[in-house]
């Protein structure tokens, strides 16, 4: 079988910057990522805001993230997700490699966007 490990809260939004602020300056969260718009260092692009072994993160639209909202759900062996998932008749898209880890996508019922991963390498079945 497989464990979930964390979930992250993923928001794509044009209002990234003010999100950003809302959660860092606002409401006091610790931004542990802030990566900066090229060419102007003093404006947020982005960030990620720790939540025990979960996460927030908050980025702008751009070419291949529409906006929207994503639940991603980290596990210790994203392939096993994949096999059961499809076993139970859903259709998980991938694997894709991005950022050290497996990712996989589905459409959820209601339209949300999600994905389930693990770390490159630490998964136990294999393809």
């Amino acid at each position: 079988m497989f464990e979930v490990l964390g979930i992250r809260f993923c928001a794509i939004t044009p209002e990234a910057d003010q999100l950003v602020e809302t959660l860092g300056l606002g409401l006091g969260f610790p931004c542990v990522s802030k990566p900066l718009k090229a060419g102007d260092p003093d404006s947020l692009q982005g960030g990620m805001f720790p939540a025990g072994k979960s996460w927030i993160e908050v980025w702008p639209e751009g070419e291949g993230m529409p906006p929207g909202i994503m639940l991603q759900v980290e596990v210790d062996d994203a392939d096993a997700v994949a096999e059961h998932a499809r076993a139970q008749g859903l259709n998980p898209q991938g694997p894709m490699l991005a950022h050290g880890e497996r990712i996989y996508s589905l459409l959820a019922p209601g339209g949300l966007a999600m994905t389930f991963q693990s770390k490159v390498g630490v998964e136990a079945s294999s393809d």
